[in-house]
């Protein structure tokens, strides 16, 4: 299957947009990511192992955490499932509304 890199991730990825990875659920492929690309891991996943709040994957146009079976939904070879980072607004230094540069946590 497919795993679509957010540009910020990319650095971590070998500089790749996409990746393909076999595996047969999503927990499956984000691990076989991780494993192929270990810098990857602290941006995805908490030290605890747990999914970072920030970080949202979508199996073709579905939202895992709204799949019945969420990380463990089976996977074929023809599905994409794409990394999309929460981004917040917020302010500009002089205090009126602007966009920053987004900055994932290590």
């Amino acid at each position: 299957m497919n795993i679509l890199i957010p540009t910020p991730l990319r650095p971590f990825a070998g500089g790749q947009n996409v990746l393909q990875v076999e595996a047969g659920t999503v927990g499956e492929a984000i691990h076989a990511l991780t494993g192929a690309h270990p810098e990857l891991r602290r941006h995805l996943f908490t030290p605890e192992g747990k999914l970072r709040a920030f970080v949202n994957l979508y199996l073709n146009e579905d939202d895992i955490r709204y799949l019945p079976d969420k990380e463990n939904t089976r996977v074929s070879a023809a599905d994409s499932l794409s990394i999309i980072p929460s981004i917040a607004g917020g302010s500009d230094r002089r205090g009126g509304r602007g966009f920053g540069a987004m900055q994932i946590n290590p």
